[in-house]
């Protein structure tokens, strides 16, 4: 029996958010299975030291801080991955915040963060490798969304909101594009540094009631995984990974 076709190898995949969690997991996966991955998150110094992680057990990465809100710095993280690898055959765009809160708390300056960092930062990853993949005839974006895609929960309207569109975006461009897959990534409860934000005291305690029963990163870089691991022709539009036990 032959062995599998690897479709990850040599890979170029750039990943947001990826100095911790989720990013951080797949992208340890995907540079263990060939693929060169580049790291982009705000927190340089814990990207540095992952990218030399990933050298010393044999894998290929690079680092570079990005602020995903910001088009400019999109762009320049994209740039300098096509530029050092030679070209870009995915992004995932993982970047996220979740400060929870009842709307009745007028936390305003969190709900722009969320709406910047969720959903501009997604239009921004998308913007700019969409010329790369057009001039390739081939590509690969893979969005985080979440199980608040598909439910609404008190202390999360604005968050749920923000992944609702996530999807919404996600389900457009796969609708318009002919050479481009779309992968949405829907996780249910992770154990991350996701809600550490959190400035309510009712959303603290709903997040910590929710992690009660939580996934590991690991699981949703293996979802990650899969999605990537396909021939060009076969386009997985999205993957929820929830708990066993979770009801959410």
């Amino acid at each position: 029996m032959s062995n599998p076709v690897n479709h990850v190898e040599n890979k170029t995949v750039i990943i947001t958010g990826a100095s911790s969690g989720i990013g951080e997991a797949t992208a340890k996966l995907l540079a263990s299975r060939g693929a060169n991955v580049v790291l982009g998150a705000r927190r340089t110094e814990r990207l540095d030291q992952l990218a030399t992680e990933i050298e010393a057990s044999g894998g290929k990465a690079m680092a570079r801080a990005v602020d995903v809100t910001n088009g400019e710095s999109v762009e320049a993280l994209v740039y300098h991955a096509k530029n050092m690898f030679g070209r870009v055959d995915a992004i995932f765009n993982n970047a996220g915040v979740m400060p929870l809160s009842h709307m009745a708390e007028l936390k305003t300056d969190e709900w722009d963060n969320m709406i910047n960092v969720n959903i501009r930062g997604v239009l921004n990853g998308i913007a700019a490798v969409l010329p790369i993949f057009k001039e390739q005839g081939i590509g690969h974006v893979i969005n985080t969304a979440s199980i608040a895609a598909h439910v609404v929960a008190p202390s999360a309207a604005v968050y749920c909101a923000t992944k609702y569109a996530v999807w919404a975006i996600s389900e457009g461009l796969r609708q318009e594009s002919e050479n481009v897959r779309v992968t949405i990534i829907s996780p249910g409860v992770v154990e991350t540094e996701l809600g550490h934000d959190i400035t309510d005291e009712t959303g603290k305690e709903m997040l910590k009631q929710f992690r009660q029963i939580a996934l590991s990163p690991d699981a949703i870089a293996r979802a990650v995984l899969y999605a990537l691991d396909q021939p060009a022709d076969v386009d997985v539009n999205e993957v929820i990974v929830r708990p066993t036990a979770s009801a959410f």
